[in-house]
């Protein structure tokens, strides 16, 4: 799928789309669980993330984020991915697809299920913090992916139309985000344990934001 000349904007996730961090999210949700009484095994976590806590904890553990219970759960949760990030990588191409979004002077707007005190960290992690100054998070609005709020916060922060932008991101729930919001999607694989199967609604599948360059290049 060539970059479409009507596009002015590209919405992009952080993680497991820019940043590697996935399997850490697993990790460190199945550890917070399991440190509350509620054994959680890691594979169990794997397949949720994307979602935000809002999504997360009542699915696995019946809890809802905003209860004492649950904003204790979430907020150890950060604590062990905060140990967990500094040993994380990039996507091959991270940094090189967003140079050339910027070159091409398009408009590059996050749009993640991640908090707002978490997105810096990711974004310096996944090098590329001073090339993305627009950023929506899960603190924007209501609910968090698979629902549309943070692809229309995110349309609404570029001051767009759906038409005029692309969403990529990593799982199955940015793809229905984005299709909700309007926007066309690609997803890319990088985020792992998906199988295509599960971007089927995307309008392309890539491996990662370094193949995505080379289509777009």
């Amino acid at each position: 799928m060539p970059l479409p000349p009507h596009v002015t904007t590209v919405l992009l996730d952080i993680d497991g789309t820019l940043l590697d961090s996935n399997a850490a999210h697993a990790k460190a949700w199945a550890q917070a669980l399991t440190e509350d009484g509620m054994v959680t095994a890691e594979a169990t976590i794997r397949p949720l993330v994307g979602m935000g806590g809002d999504k997360l904890l009542p699915i696995v553990a019946h809890i809802e984020e905003k209860s004492d219970r649950g904003q204790a759960l979430s907020k150890r949760k950060k604590a062990i991915f905060d140990t967990l990030l500094p040993g994380l990588q990039p996507t091959a191409g991270a940094r090189p697809l967003v140079e050339f979004l910027r070159e091409r002077g398009l408009e590059i707007v996050i749009a993640t299920s991640a908090g707002e005190d978490e997105v810096d960290g990711l974004l310096k992690r996944a090098g590329v913090d001073d090339l993305i100054p627009k950023r929506t998070s899960s603190d924007d609005v209501e609910d968090s992916k698979p629902d549309p709020d943070v692809v229309q916060a995110a349309l609404a922060r570029a001051k767009t139309t759906p038409d005029a932008a692309i969403f990529v991101g990593d799982t199955p729930y940015d793809v229905e985000a984005g299709l909700r919001a309007g926007v066309t999607v690609i997803a890319v694989r990088c985020g792992g344990y998906w199988p295509d199967g599960d971007f089927r609604d995307a309008s392309a599948i890539e491996n990662d934001p370094a193949s995505l360059l080379m289509l777009w290049r």
